[in-house]
């Protein structure tokens, strides 16, 4: 990725020099992609700071884990870095090799004041959407672009999660052919689903290996993972954030990792008896791809809930729209579907959850039939929806007045004296001796539990 940003920057007119660890890669990289090009390369720290002119602007791009970490014991970081007169930026980069040689999504945060000192470089090589827009704006303090970058890996597990779940029903409950498969994402790519992740997956349904045959039964059904969409899952659970849909994603690469368990648990385990479908297939593809749409609002609104939140807890100011804009191109999440939320938040910028707009109202009820059947008819039949159902349970649940928390409140009491409030009496709060022989003292340490 490294140099392909080198070259996208070469691209854009700004004179860059070259210096890896491995100093021989400096030499290799000169020597080929480079050759041409105005890169100069330096072969040591002391030798690529003095060739900088100033305000020197230093972009390091390391792995996760300890090779970051002696690259920060050098350089050091945010408020040390300030004292020494060091401006510390952390931006979130997506869109893989392509996007970081032709135009990534940026998301910088950090020492707001380096922002006019990169911000030319950094929308110039960005991925442009409509009329020429960035997909990179300043994002906030401290480490808010690096929080960004993580909600959107995690958006990206529940994208890819929700569109396993619709090739799924369409293979075993429609007992579609990958060719004719091939060709429903095709279509559906022309609709509200329109994206990276669904294009793709047209292109991957079609491939045929060298011998002729589909690649993809070819391939393990064990799924891997990097980390960002568990992180995403720990804060939405640290910050006490129901981001259900991502969470359900990271477990079901989880369960897809138990291969040789579930191999035996194949055999020895069964479903449902029905296992056939009798309704109208053309029909039920509207309703996957309705299903699919729904879930997909939910997802988002559910990672905009942690980006809220997060900003509570760590006194950012964040663009939620301008995110938005920031992931509607160059990144795996970009889709026709960002723009829409961006239009949310510039009709309502204080909007608390998408849902509560109208386009993504009206959109989640125009969907709701569809998106019950699908999930009623794979229930019945025995498939595997983690993704489709937590975001109707999720649905459900935000839309109800009144839950059934009311019951764990008397349960907590009952066996811990944790108290509860009444609601006529809020911000009070009441133990009860619920036998007849406990004491009537509560427990004030549980209270925010």
């Amino acid at each position: 990725m490294g140099q392909n940003l080198i070259l996208n920057m070469n691209d854009h007119g700004f004179v860059v020099c070259a210096f890896n660890r491995t100093v021989s890669k400096v030499d290799d990289f000169l020597a080929n992609e480079a050759k041409g090009t105005k890169v100069v390369g330096a072969h040591s720290l002391e030798e690529m700071v003095s060739k900088l002119k100033k305000p020197r602007r230093i972009i390091l791009l390391v792995k996760a884990g300890t090779a970051v970490d002696d690259f920060i014991n050098k350089l050091r970081r945010c408020r040390e870095l300030r004292a020494k007169g060091i401006l510390f930026v952390g931006s979130g980069v997506s869109g893989g090799e392509e996007g970081a040689r032709y135009g990534p999504s940026l998301m910088p945060g950090g020492a707001k004041e380096a922002w006019p000192h990169i911000k030319t470089i950094f929308q110039s090589i960005a991925a442009k959407v409509g009329s020429g827009e960035p997909c990179c704006d300043w994002v906030g303090d401290e480490g808010a672009g690096h929080f960004v970058k993580m909600v959107h890996n995690g958006i990206e597990y529940g994208d890819m999660q929700l569109i396993c779940e619709a090739y799924h029903l369409m293979k075993d409950v429609l007992g579609m052919e990958h060719d004719e498969m091939s060709k429903v994402f095709q279509e559906w790519n022309k609709t509200e689903l329109d994206s990276f992740l669904i294009e793709i997956t047209a292109n991957i349904l079609k491939f045929k290996d060298s011998d002729g045959k589909y690649l993809l039964p070819k391939i393990k059904d064990s799924a891997g993972q990097k980390g960002t969409g568990k992180w995403t899952a720990i804060s939405a659970l640290e910050y006490g954030v129901p981001v259900t849909l991502i969470g359900e994603a990271v477990f079901a690469r989880c369960l897809s990792s138990l291969k040789d368990e579930r191999v035996q648990a194949s055999k020895l385990l069964h479903g449902p008896k029905t296992k056939q479908f009798s309704g109208n297939k053309e029909a039920f593809l509207e309703d996957i791809r309705k299903a699919l749409y729904a879930s997909k609002i939910i997802s988002y609104a559910q990672g905009f809930m942690l980006l809220r939140q997060a900003a509570k807890e760590f006194g950012w100011t964040l663009n939620y729209g301008g995110i938005a804009l920031m992931w509607r191109g160059g990144c795996i999440i970009r889709s026709v579907f960002l723009g829409k939320i961006k239009d949310a938040f510039d009709r309502n910028p204080e909007l608390q959850n998408l849902l509560l707009d109208n386009f993504f109202k009206t959109a989640v009820e125009n969907c709701q039939d569809s998106w019950r059947r699908v999930i009623s008819t794979g229930v019945q039949i025995g498939i595997p929806m983690p993704c489709f159902t937590t975001a109707l349970s999720f649905y459900d649940g935000y839309r109800h007045e009144i839950l059934p928390a009311n019951l764990i409140q008397a349960q907590r009491d009952y066996f811990g004296a944790h108290t509860y409030e009444l609601l006529s009496k809020p911000g009070v709060f009441i133990h009860t001796n619920w036998t007849g022989h406990g004491g009537s003292v509560s427990s004030s340490a549980y209270n925010v539990a």
